[in-house]
């Protein structure tokens, strides 16, 4: 534990924090809207980093889209294409602009030599992306973080009531969470065993042990995503009741990054072909579902994940919310612009057999 300790408080802070002047612009070339070349006294800008390869990137664009409408007048949207591939062209990286068309109606330029990367995602201890930053009014490095969540930050921006201070030692702190949260984890694997064997009861006892004592050092690991999620994981092999406890204390806390809805999921999935599980505990893995859902609307399968939700009520032998899900399923499916017939019967099919149970 004191390796662990020491390990986070020798971390050091990133050259780009919260409160620092924001770096200059320097762009190849601007590929849609109007160029910037500067930040303006008394103005807002949003400089947010994607890729065309970025999955999560591409999902979060029309987000940004209805930001930049929504704040037209006061916000300057920025969106700077970094870390392609050395075989990425220009041409490549434009007609990929082009093919987004009104999903992506801000401003869009690509990184010139690797400068924007260097000088602001790197900079900032960032390594990946979508990353978001927010320069103020007086030119300084407001808020960094998800684009997702632009929109609890945006409007106290624009009302000055953004607490940059604060919002700097929150940063300072969290990273000393992640920090911990991820030593103690690998600290923890010794402990694991075999994943596939459920009779590690004294390795899961010892393990949840020494999270105790990590947590009566630093309390705020007890729902960090990776130790909580070891010690749903243990109590679960022994303890269903207790787990799920646990693991709704697990969703409903933020630490330093949102609950693990998709890890929770799959911790619950997995192991429901391996012990007993009650009803509740299939209620949890619905409710890490709608999680997601709710927080990530952008990069989440909504179809898909309503219709697995929909299973694990029926599990729960909620027959009202599996029928409720799977509804919400269909309508998800039929509101894409083109959808798979053959998901549409799946789902259909399987609300008639809900339904007739």
């Amino acid at each position: 534990m004191m390796a662990v300790t020491s390990h986070a408080q020798e971390a050091e802070s990133p050259p780009l924090n919260i409160g620092d002047s924001a770096p200059r612009l320097r762009v190849r070339e601007w590929l849609k809207g109007v160029p910037t070349q500067g930040f303006e006294k008394d103005k807002v800008y949003v400089v947010e980093f994607w890729a065309t390869w970025c999955g999560p990137c591409r999902a979060v664009m029309p987000h940004l889209t209805a930001l930049a409408n929504e704040y037209k007048d006061s916000v300057t949207i920025l969106g700077i294409d970094i870390l392609e591939e050395k075989t990425t062209s220009m041409e490549k990286i434009k007609a990929f602009v082009d093919s987004m068309g009104h999903r992506m109606d801000y401003n869009v330029a690509a990184d010139d030599s690797n400068f924007m990367t260097t000088a602001w995602l790197y900079a900032s201890g960032k390594q990946g992306i979508p990353t978001a930053y927010v320069v103020n009014q007086d030119g300084r490095v407001a808020w960094i973080g998800n684009p997702t969540r632009l929109d609890e930050v945006l409007p106290k921006i624009l009302n000055h009531t953004w607490d940059i201070k604060k919002t700097f030692e929150k940063r300072k702190f969290d990273k000393r969470l992640a920090d911990l949260d991820d030593s103690a984890y690998y600290k923890l694997l010794s402990f694991r065993g075999d994943p596939e064997m459920l009779n590690n009861r004294h390795k899961q006892d010892s393990a949840l042990l020494m999270i105790d004592e990590m947590v009566r050092m630093e309390p705020k690991l007890k729902y960090a995503p990776r130790v909580g999620i070891y010690t749903f994981t243990s109590i679960l092999q022994t303890n269903a009741h207790k787990a799920y406890e646990f693991g709704k204390e697990l969703l409903s806390t933020y630490t330093y990054e949102d609950p693990p809805y998709y890890v929770l999921k799959s911790i619950i999935e997995t192991y429901s072909y391996k012990v007993y599980l009650p009803a509740e505990v299939y209620e949890l893995a619905a409710e890490a579902y709608q999680g997601e859902i709710d927080r990530y609307p952008e990069t989440t399968d909504i179809p898909k994940d309503y219709h697995k939700m929909a299973e694990w009520y029926w599990r729960a032998c909620n027959r009202t919310k599996a029928i409720e899900a799977e509804q919400k399923a269909i309508e998800a499916l039929k509101s894409k612009e083109k959808f798979s017939q053959t998901d549409l019967a799946a789902f259909e099919s399987r609300l008639q057999q809900y339904k007739n149970m």
